[in-house]
């Protein structure tokens, strides 16, 4: 679609410290973004500016730096840990004579490698697709207006309206498949809701660890790497869990210090999962010294996509790279847990951390005692037993059932209101 340079697998990098900025990337992290690209990286180029260049965004002489580098080292491709305008992406392309990429394209391409499912993929071109358009001003230049023929002719249009007419006509596209996804989703969420299945979203900084500790959570066997966004379509399993019952384990999308708006409103189907959960498990990796500023970021994407007011257990995840460092539940004046330390990688401290989510999840519930007699043992039985509610259960000489179950509030006061001779059934214990 466009006249470019094309990519490679070996790159030089370019960091730029902004004095006194609030919004300064971090250069591990970067390289971290790079090779999870599968790009080797040569060279790294770093410079102190007070603003940005506005037509090499690193300055003129750098520039000129840069691409003797490009020559000296055959890189083919130049990535930005910064986000560039169209402007300053083609300047700087024409200078180098090479192919140039900002922060949000690599991160944008990271995702599309990323994509297994109809909807990641979809979500993503959407992104790209954004992110494109804003860039329609470099491609196709040299083209003149369209010609005419017999009773065609006229001014015609440019090949640059023509690709804007396109883009417009497949984002709607894309949006029109979304909007159905969406409300597959919907559907299942509601069933989930009308049920009160409570359901956990794990969220975090990516690479914390999140598919780890779902994998150790749900014995499922989800894609999990030493790398940033390893996981990028969401997945959910369902689990029959002892004292809470049924409950839905999510597994999300990393986030990341400025995750681009583009992809925060393309996943907004993806990300609803977390805004609807009953408690967002926030994996954090304990060993990370900028793990303080990871939390921040998460915390910020949150109130982004309107999650932030949802109860939240933080999960120190990864002790074992700690020194003598024991799993632990910390708590609340409350009493309620607020932090678990485990490692999901070795399996320690699982078992406090589902002591932690039963009490939190159990703080919605209730302990009941039924006696049930035989005319009204089987039906009831048959129901708690369906919804995973029973706790304990034993016959009395009489033939009544005793049943201890945990039930929430709003399931018990809506069989209350349909069946009123239960609360005669109920002892208290």
């Amino acid at each position: 679609m466009f006249d470019r340079h094309e990519g490679g697998e070996e790159a030089l990098l370019v960091h730029i410290d902004f004095h006194n900025n609030e919004e300064q990337e971090d250069l591990l992290e970067f390289e971290a973004l790079v090779i999870s690209a599968g790009v080797t990286p040569l060279q790294i180029v770093t410079a102190s500016r007070k603003t940005p260049h506005a037509k090499y965004f690193i300055g003129e002489g750098k520039a000129e730096e840069l691409a003797q580098l490009v020559k000296e080292t055959g890189a083919s491709v130049i990535l930005f840990n910064h986000s560039l305008s169209a402007g300053q992406e083609r300047n700087l392309e024409k200078i180098c004579e090479c192919r140039v990429v900002d922060r949000i394209g690599l991160i944008l391409d990271i995702f599309a490698q990323r994509a297994r499912t109809h909807e990641g993929k979809l979500q993503v071109e959407l992104a790209q697709l954004r992110h494109l358009s804003t860039r329609l001003v470099r491609g196709w230049t040299h083209l003149e207006r369209q010609k005419g023929g017999i009773g065609l002719r006229g001014p015609g249009e440019t090949q640059l309206e023509t690709d804007r007419r396109l883009l417009r006509g497949r984002i709607a596209q894309i949006l029109g498949r979304l909007e159905k996804v969406a409300k597959q989703r919907d559907q299942s969420r509601r069933a989930r809701v009308r049920a009160e299945i409570p359901q956990l979203s794990l969220v975090g900084y990516t690479n914390a660890g999140k598919s780890s500790l779902f994998n150790r959570l749900t014995e499922a066997k989800v894609y999990a790497a030493d790398q940033l966004f390893a996981t990028l379509d969401p997945t959910l399993r369902r689990l029959d869990v002892e004292k809470i019952g049924t409950l839905v384990i999510a597994d999300t999308v990393g986030f990341i210090r400025h995750l681009p708006h583009d992809l925060v409103a393309a996943f907004k189907a993806t990300l609803q999962e977390t805004r609807e959960a009953t408690l967002l498990l926030h994996v954090i990796d304990c060993s990370d010294e900028r793990r303080e500023e990871n939390i921040t970021s998460v915390e910020s994407v949150l109130e982004q996509i309107e999650a932030d007011k949802l109860p939240i257990l933080q999960v120190m995840n990864k002790i074992d790279l700690l020194e003598d460092f024991t799993p632990r539940i910390e708590k609340n004046d409350e009493c309620i847990p607020i932090r678990v330390w485990v490692s999901a990688h070795e399996g320690i401290g699982i078992d406090l951390l589902w002591e932690a989510i039963s009490e939190i999840l159990l703080k919605s519930h209730t302990r009941k005692v039924l006696i049930l007699p035989p005319k009204y043992a089987g039906q009831w039985r048959s129901y708690f037993y369906n919804e995973k509610m029973i706790l304990s259960e034993s016959i009395s000489e009489d033939g009544e059932l005793r049943l201890e179950i945990t039930i929430s509030h709003s399931i018990l006061g809506k069989l209350i209101k349909k069946y009123p001779y239960l609360t005669e059934l109920m002892i208290d214990e």
